[in-house]
């Protein structure tokens, strides 16, 4: 098993690395940490040292490269390498592997710093091929030229001079909204002037600089534990066995769980590593966000937050650091970010991902108004509804809203085929007060009744006046015969994810409202699904389910079940074959209904049930 053999503090590039591979590799290493600054060893899919070069740049790593003459053993023995047990305010007992699994080690490095310019202990940047060829030669393999492909020592930089940055509000988008609405022509920007002047320079009174300044990363603190908070590690209570998994969908995760102020600022870290582009980084805190959400006490002490799977010294010292403030330095860091509060607003566009988000910073547009005066045209249809109901999107649903809502598509989807039957799902069945959109999944007894079905629903309900564009229409499942997704092996496959079941992703408006003249009842965002009743149990579960336990349940699946999971059914990965979890075991009778069939998925998993309030996984 990986977690026998000793390997070095391993960082994990995430470049050129499929989703399902890195989520594999990182599950693999035993000593991986998400901190490039506590790593001995840079592990990635390269094989040039100019791009390790440029990889650790990209991480504000300073390194001097270790030249060959360098390399000559020492007389002396070599310093060991400190075991995880041996970290200050860490018993043996508080840790396992599957805490040492999610990668937050702290290490202690040799000797204090004193002043910028220190050298580091040596960091090597090798091949993937070396950590794979060590798991099958059941031995760690010596990092030798053959695998490493640069050698360097840290560098403690010094800090740049503090500079100030002149603010002034952000432009309001009205204008930009109100002309999205007239579907107007953007104008052409003269000589590309604006574009020229965001990217190379700073106005005067911008609110954006256009090149921030660039933080020295800070060396990683220990915990400090008092003598009242050993006193208080002496009576906490047990791990709940159901914590001592990785996996969120064998674990209850309420929508309030009892240490929510400060899972709100790990969200808001979170926000900012996805909208930089971290996948690594969105990886580890959502691991860790959903062990914290489902610990049912109050923390008391870092050393709680420290035993937890998925936590580690890293989420311990940021919880130290929020019970002295009562906030984050991170956060209120990313708070004051002007690239970032710009990279938020472009990501908060329906159907602008935080790649294409990037993309938009990158071209010197700071606001939506840019985004419209400049590049209108070059937008999607879908990103073009995004910015002209901007304001309207991101209003929040109530819960009777998303019932009259459903109740509509019901009685619509049975107008047409009697016998419909529905579950609205998403953040609504799991609880929430308000949405961001409406979700339903329809299904219906008959087999032939859900085939093509999506289609004419939605016409139904454009005649009718509640939608008014449709963002996407996917017959996927009726043009297969409505089967399962096939299963190919392990290889990525393009159509294949998560979600390949009949929907139709809409814009809806409410044609009924008083008064003369313009509609003004808001824009909704709202996914029709349509499910065939040998499944639904499956398509229910995926749509009900928050993010990070639809996540675990694939990982489960295929690593504890051989099983390929997604919302169109269950598969073998063994042979392809679908896998009846919802028929009657006995008798082979269909479910009697979608929640039965979802309660069966669970069981023929291997699950226990958990009420989808139980499923808030963020």
């Amino acid at each position: 098993m990986p977690a026998d053999l000793d390997f070095p503090v391993i960082f994990l590039l995430p470049s050129h690395l499929g989703s399902e591979e890195l989520q594999e590799l990182e599950e693999q290493i035993p000593t991986l940490t998400y901190d490039i600054n506590e790593a001995e060893v840079v592990l990635g899919k390269i094989s040039r040292k100019e791009r390790a070069l440029f990889e650790l740049r990209k991480r504000k790593l300073v390194t001097e490269e270790v030249e060959k003459h360098e390399r000559t053993p020492p007389a002396s023995p070599p310093r060991k390498r400190i075991r995880l047990s041996a970290t200050p305010a860490l018993g043996s007992s508080d840790l396992d592997s599957d805490t040492c699994s999610e990668g937050e080690i702290q290490r202690r490095l040799t000797g204090p710093i004193s002043n910028p310019g220190v050298f580091e202990p040596t960091l090597k940047v090798a091949k993937l091929s070396w950590f794979t060829d060590s798991l099958s030669a059941g031995e760690v393999l010596p990092l030798d030229d053959k695998y490493v492909i640069y050698r360097g020592r840290k560098v403690m930089q010094p800090p740049p001079p503090p500079t100030s940055v002149q603010t002034t509000p952000t432009k309001s988008t009205s204008n930009t909204l109100k002309r999205a609405h007239e579907d107007s022509h953007p104008r052409t920007p003269p000589s590309s002037q604006k574009l020229h002047s965001s990217q190379s320079s700073q106005k005067p009174g911008s609110t954006y600089a256009s090149h921030p300044v660039t933080k020295t990363p800070k060396r990683p603190a220990l915990l400090r534990q008092t003598t009242s908070e050993h006193d208080i590690d002496s009576h906490l209570p047990p791990i709940p066995p159901c914590l001592h998994t990785t996996y969120s969908c064998q674990r209850s995760t309420p929508a309030n769980p009892p240490n929510q102020d400060f899972i709100s600022l790990l969200l808001k870290i979170r926000l900012a590593r996805t909208l930089t582009g971290d996948k690594i980084g969105v990886r580890a805190y959502s691991s860790a966000i959903a062990t914290v959400a489902a610990y049912p006490y109050p923390f008391q002490t870092q050393n709680e937050v420290a035993r937890l799977p998925g936590c580690g010294q890293k989420i311990a010292l940021l919880y130290q650091e929020y019970k002295t403030s009562g906030t984050l330095q991170e956060v209120e860091e990313y708070a004051s970010d002007p690239k970032l509060q710009v990279l938020r607003q472009f990501y908060d566009i329906w159907g602008v991902a935080e790649t294409t988000a990037r993309e938009f910073y990158n071209r010197g547009w700071r606001d939506v108004d840019d985004v419209v005066e400049y590049g209108w045209d070059g937008l999607t249809r879908v990103q073009q509804i995004g910015v002209k109901y901007y304001d309207e999107f991101l209003l929040r649903i109530p819960r009777r809203e998303v019932e009259e809502i459903g109740g509509v598509i019901l009685e619509e989807a049975n107008r047409i085929v009697e016998g419909f039957e529905m579950v609205i799902v998403g953040g609504y069945r799991r609880g929430k007060e308000e949405s961001g959109d409406v979700d339903v999944v329809l299904s219906h007894r008959e087999g032939e009744a859900t085939g093509g079905f999506v289609e004419r629903i939605v016409v139904g309900l454009e005649g009718r006046g509640y939608i008014t564009h449709t963002l996407l229409l996917s017959t996927a499942n009726t043009e297969r015969g409505q089967e399962p997704v096939a299963w190919k092996g392990d290889a990525k496959v393009a159509g294949s994810g998560f979600d390949t079941l009949d929907k139709a992703l809409v814009v809806w408006q409410d044609p009924r409202f008083e008064g003369e003249g313009k509609n003004t009842n808001p824009h909704r965002r709202v996914d029709i699904i349509i499910s065939p009743w040998k499944t639904a149990g499956c398509a229910v579960l995926g749509w009900t389910s928050g993010t990070t336990f639809q996540r675990d349940l694939r990982r489960y699946c295929k690593k504890e079940r051989q099983l390929k999971f997604d919302s169109s059914g269950v598969r073998s990965r063994k042979d392809g074959s679908w896998v009846d979890l919802e028929s009657d075991p006995v008798t082979g009778e269909p479910a009697p209904d979608m929640l039965t069939a979802e309660k069966r998925v669970f069981e023929g998993l291997g699950l226990e049930w958990r009420e989808p309030e139980e499923r808030c996984t963020n």
